[in-house]
C-alpha cells in the first residue's frame, strides 16, 4: 500500500512538470521563428507575474472550498484547454497573420491556471504522506525527483519529434495536463481545513512576512535573494535561440548541439538533480553563506560560458553541468535559511516570500531587462526556412555574467549571516 502511494505520487509529479517542460526551453526558438523574437523575455516575464497572486488565490479556495486534489485537476483542466488554443490559433493562422495580442493572451491564462498547481501537487503530496504516517523529509525527494524526469522527458521527446520549432510544443504541454486532469480524480483526498484551522488571508498571500523587513539580516537576504531571481529564468529564455542561431553560421549547422538544442539544455534538469545531493555535503562543510556565494559564482560561469563557447568547444555542455550548482545551491540553500532564522508561526509565509522574491519579482524583472539587452545586440534574420536570433551574443552573455558576478561581490562583503 505504501509503494503503491509513492507510484501515484510520482506519476503525479511527473506529469505536473511534464506539462512545463514541453514548452518552457523550447518557447523562445518558436517565439523567434515566428517574427517574436523580440517579446520572449516578456512571455517569461508573465508566469513570474502571475505568482505574484495566482497561487495565493488558488491556495486560499483549496484551503477553504476545494480539496487541493480537485483543484490541482481544474486549473490542469482550464492551462490545458488554453494551451491547446494557442496552438490551434497558431496553427489555423500561420505565422505571417499571427495576432501577438491573441498568443500573449492565450498564454497568460495558460501560465495563470499552471502556475498554482505547482504549489498544489506539493500539498497533496504531503497530506497524502502524512496521512499515511510516512516521514516527507525522506520521502517527498524521491517522488519530487520524478517531476524533473518528467521534465527532461518531454523536452527529450519535443526535440526528437521536431516540435521545438512549431505550435506542437504547446499542443503536447496541453495534453499532458488534460492527462493529469483526468489522473487527479484518482489521487488521495486532500480535505479543506475546518474554521479553526484555516489561514487568514494576510497569511494565505504572505502579508505578515513582510515583518522580516524589519530584521536587518533578513532585510539583506530578500534583498539579494531578488538580485539574483534576476538571474534564473533568462537561459530557459534565450539558451535555445541562442544555441540554435548557429545554424546559420556553415561549419556549426550539422553539430549536435545545433540539431538537438533542447537535448543539450536538459543536461542542465539533469545536473540540477544531481546538484541537490551535493547539498548536504557542502552545507556542513561550508556554511550557509559559502554555499549562497558558491551558488552565485555559478551562475558567473554559466553565462560566461555561454559567451566563450562555441558549439565544437565543449563550453555549452559545461554551462549545463554548472546550471545544477548555481539553480540548486541557492534556492534549496536559501530555504532552509529562512527555514532556521524564522519563527515556525512564519516559516510558510516566509517561504512564499522567499519564492516571490526570487520566482515572482526577480525573474519578472530579470526576463524584461534581459529583453532590453537581447534587442539591443541582436535582430532577427531570415535563414532557410526558419528565422533566427543573430548578433553579438558573447556581449549579452558576458553582460548577464557581470551582472551576476556584481551581486556575487556585494553578497560577499554586505551579507553577514549569525550562522556562517
Amino acid at each position: 500500500m505504501t509503494m503503491n502511494l509513492k507510484v501515484r505520487l510520482a506519476l503525479m509529479n511527473f506529469l505536473e512538470f511534464a506539462a512545463w517542460g514541453a514548452y518552457l526551453t523550447s518557447m523562445g526558438r518558436y517565439l523567434g521563428d515566428i517574427g517574436m523574437g523580440a517579446d520572449i523575455g516578456y512571455f517569461y516575464s508573465i508566469q513570474g507575474i502571475v505568482s505574484l497572486f495566482m497561487p495565493a488565490i488558488i491556495g486560499v479556495v483549496a484551503d477553504r472550498w476545494v480539496p487541493a486534489q480537485r483543484m490541482l485537476g481544474f486549473c490542469h483542466l482550464l492551462a490545458g484547454v488554453f494551451m491547446v488554443a494557442l496552438a490551434q490559433y497558431c496553427f489555423v493562422t500561420g505565422w505571417e497573420h499571427i495576432s501577438p495580442a491573441m498568443v500573449y493572451f492565450l498564454y497568460t491564462m495558460s501560465v495563470a491556471f499552471y502556475m498554482p498547481t505547482l504549489a498544489l501537487s506539493n500539498s497533496v503530496a504531503f497530506n497524502a504522506l502524512q496521512r499515511a504516517g510516512m516521514d516527507t523529509v525522506k520521502v517527498f525527494p524521491t517522488i519530487r525527483v520524478f517531476g524533473t524526469v518528467g521534465f527532461i522527458v518531454m523536452m527529450w521527446l519535443v526535440d526528437i519529434m521536431g516540435f521545438e520549432v512549431t505550435e506542437m510544443q504547446f499542443m503536447t504541454s496541453g495534453i499532458v495536463s488534460f492527462v493529469l486532469f483526468l489522473y487527479s480524480f484518482s489521487l488521495p483526498l486532500c480535505p479543506v481545513v475546518s474554521g479553526s484551522e484555516k489561514r487568514s488571508l494576510a497569511k494565505a498571500f504572505g502579508i505578515d512576512a513582510f515583518s522580516l523587513f524589519k530584521q536587518k539580516e533578513m532585510a539583506l537576504f530578500f534583498i539579494f535573494s531578488m538580485l539574483l531571481g534576476v538571474s534564473l529564468q533568462i537561459t530557459n529564455g534565450f539558451a535555445n535561440p541562442f544555441i540554435s542561431s548557429f545554424e546559420t553560421i556553415p561549419e556549426y549547422a550539422d553539430t549536435f548541439c545545433v540539431k538537438h538544442t533542447n537535448i543539450l539544455i536538459s543536461v542542465s534538469q539533469i545536473s540540477e538533480t544531481l546538484g541537490i545531493l551535493l547539498i548536504p555535503f557542502f552545507m556542513k562543510r561550508f556554511g550557509i553563506k559559502n554555499v549562497m556565494l558558491i551558488a552565485m559564482i555559478a551562475w558567473v560561469l554559466r553565462f560566461g560560458l555561454f559567451g566563450l563557447g562555441t558549439p565544437d568547444n565543449g563550453l555549452f555542455l559545461l554551462s549545463m553541468i554548472v546550471y545544477g550548482v548555481a539553480f540548486d545551491f541557492f534556492n534549496i540553500s536559501g530555504s532552509c535559511y529562512v527555514d532556521q532564522n524564522t519563527d515556525k508561526k512564519m516559516r510558510s509565509s516566509a517561504q512564499g516570500l522567499f519564492v516571490l522574491m526570487t520566482n515572482g519579482i526577480g525573474a519578472t524583472v530579470g526576463t524584461i531587462a534581459a529583453q532590453k539587452v537581447v534587442n539591443t545586440y541582436t535582430a532577427t534574420v531570415d535563414y532557410g526556412d526558419y528565422s533566427f536570433l543573430v548578433g553579438d551574443w558573447s556581449t549579452v552573455w558576458f553582460i548577464f555574467a557581470g551582472y551576476a558576478l556584481a551581486v556575487a561581490i556585494a553578497f560577499a562583503f554586505v551579507f553577514r549571516p549569525k550562522r556562517v
